[in-house]
């Protein structure tokens, strides 16, 4: 699939996400657009992750990388100010080849945002798992 049909379906998924998020603090999830927005957080589409981003992880060369969050957590802005914004990166080579179809390529899109997004509010993977989201 071309970067913009992919790009565009990272932009549905977000709306879809918004959408889908509690509008108050529900089981520790923090309300969705007013902290994404307002919290210096910027959402991009890469075709497939840096040898960097891979190496910081310690991923193997076997290993799937679908999304990443690089930035400060919500719970660690001490003293935040004056810093470059907050990435989420979806990236589109990983999650095409797991994939057979544009639904499940949303699908798997709205799952990784959803994760991602997570990290960026200071939630665990652990606590993903035990909620049913990771």
């Amino acid at each position: 699939m071309r970067k913009r049909q992919f790009e565009e379906l990272v932009r549905r998924a977000i709306e879809e996400v918004a959408d889908d998020w509690p509008n108050e603090k529900k089981e520790g999830w923090p309300v969705f657009v007013e902290n994404l927005l307002s919290n210096n957080v910027d959402i991009q589409v890469r075709r497939q992750p840096t040898k960097r981003q891979r190496r910081s992880l310690g991923l193997k060369p076997d290993e799937t990388l679908l999304g990443l969050y690089e930035g400060v957590p919500l719970t660690d802005r001490d003293g935040y100010n004056m810093v470059l914004p907050d990435v989420i990166t979806i990236f589109q080579i990983p999650i095409e080849e797991m994939c057979e179809t544009e639904e499940e390529v949303m699908e798997e899109v709205r799952k990784t945002l959803v994760h991602e997004v997570a990290h960026h509010f200071s939630i665990t993977d652990v606590e993903l798992e035990a909620w049913g989201v990771a």
